[in-house]
């Protein structure tokens, strides 16, 4: 039993809930005792004084007429407010349409039992009954209006609380639960692996913070896990490096001019994915810090340069159009959808448009463009576009889609693939973000 009792803590949710239910049990009961106390037992409203004129009077009526004077004295001294007393025969007066209609509402409660009267003299407060046997009495009339079955009794003092209690019920689990459970969620949602986020706050009741505290440390490994492959793939890139480089040196020695320039090539092919495979890792890990760019300017730089090189790239867009990115990394991320365009296309527009609260980068070719079945695909990592089984010159390494996807989500965007009509492919990178055109 002292174990049980040792696990109920306030600071958890499932006793947090018991608390608060026997809470608000207790302070309904509450309420409706003390309603109880301090107007009395009679004081509910109408209906009960109702009752008691009804049988007072069919008391009367039952009473013999000897009997009368007796059973009305003790009836006057047990409820004093109906006032009643003996009345002379001779005041019974005739039904008239003139009467009240407070007198209809009387008669209607005591049925044909008895007869009402207005007593002469214009009284309204109390009426006369004329009894079965001649006789008749008068008496005060309560209200006989029909009132709101809750309104001013025990029960609208009972809704109130159970009101009250659910309105309680309700700022805790937005306090304790809705809150929390939401920063979690958004949190997650949000999760950056470059560990530049901030920890997520463990606060609540003891499920919610255990909760937080094992996603802050899941977080940290995950981060952790990150910086150590990227490290070590990146240690390893450094130590390739020097062999190809030997090799390279090596190859110019080689007498057979066919033979050296396929020597050559191939090595240039292995630096290039080298090369390629560590630009995706780094983008992994966005290191470099947000900084306002001239988006128009970069995309200028970048399709003058592949035109330097003889191909048919142009730009088609505002002069200006600032924006809040890492440069390097929408370098990068474009140059690549620009190299793989220029591959299957003969004619490349890098398109920029910048409307409220966004940026849009679209690369258009005129090549055979990407089967639908195939979009979801080829934007994994190594997974290239064309169906070579053999990587030659021309021939990519399925990274260029990869890393420029990995900078649009790390800047809050997206990547997308559309097709281009009658034939070819339009990638477009949509960026969140406040811009200056010019």
């Amino acid at each position: 039993m002292f174990k049980r009792l040792g696990r109920f803590r306030l600071n958890g949710i499932r006793s947090q809930v018991a608390v608060l239910v026997i809470a608000s049990l207790i302070g309904t009961q509450a309420l409706i005792t003390a309603s109880f106390l301090l107007r009395g037992p009679d004081q509910f409203g109408p209906h009960e004084r109702r009752e008691e004129f009804e049988i007072a009077i069919r008391l009367v009526a039952a009473t013999p007429a000897e009997q009368r004077p007796q059973i009305i004295s003790q009836i006057d001294s047990a409820f004093p407010q109906l006032e009643l007393r003996l009345l002379d025969a001779a005041v019974v007066s005739p039904r008239s349409e003139r009467d009240p209609p407070h007198l209809a509402d009387v008669a209607r409660r005591l049925g044909s039992l008895v007869r009402v009267f207005a007593l002469p003299g214009g009284e309204t407060r109390q009426v006369g009954i004329a009894l079965p046997d001649g006789e008749a009495v008068a008496v005060a009339v309560p209200d006989m209006r029909r009132r709101p079955p809750f309104w001013g009794g025990p029960w609208m003092t009972a809704l109130v609380g159970v009101i009250v209690s659910l309105a309680m019920f309700g700022l805790w689990a937005d306090r304790a639960l809705s809150t929390p459970l939401s920063t979690i969620a958004g949190a997650a949602e949000n999760f950056k692996l470059d560990g530049t986020d901030d920890m997520l706050p463990e606060s609540g009741p003891d499920e919610i913070r255990s909760l937080a505290r094992a996603l802050n440390r899941s977080r940290n490994r995950i981060t952790a896990l990150i910086d150590d492959r990227t490290r070590t793939l990146a240690a390893i890139g450094h130590d390739l490096r020097t062999p190809i480089t030997r090799l390279r040196l090596r190859s110019e020695f080689i007498e057979d001019a066919t033979q050296r320039d396929n020597m050559l090539r191939d090595l240039d092919q292995m630096r290039s994915m080298l090369d390629a495979v560590l630009s995706f890792l780094r983008n992994g890990r966005a290191l470099e810090k947000m900084t306002r760019i001239d988006l128009a300017s970069t995309l200028q730089l970048i399709t003058d340069q592949f035109a330097d090189l003889g191909y048919t790239v142009a730009y088609q867009g505002p002069e200006h159009a600032e924006l809040m990115a890492r440069p390097d990394d929408i370098r990068r991320a474009v140059t690549n959808l620009v190299d793989n365009a220029v591959r299957y296309g003969s004619a490349i527009t890098v398109r920029l448009q910048a409307e409220p609260g966004r940026a849009l980068i679209e690369v258009e070719d005129d090549g055979p463009g990407i089967p639908e079945a195939s979009k979801a695909s080829v934007m994994e990592p190594f997974v290239r576009g064309d169906d070579a089984r053999n990587m030659d010159e021309t021939s990519g390494f399925g990274l260029g889609l990869a890393i420029a996807r990995t900078v649009s989500q790390t800047h809050g965007g997206e990547l997308t693939l559309h097709d281009r009509k009658p034939h070819g492919l339009i990638v477009r990178i949509t960026l969140p973000g406040e811009r200056q055109q010019a």
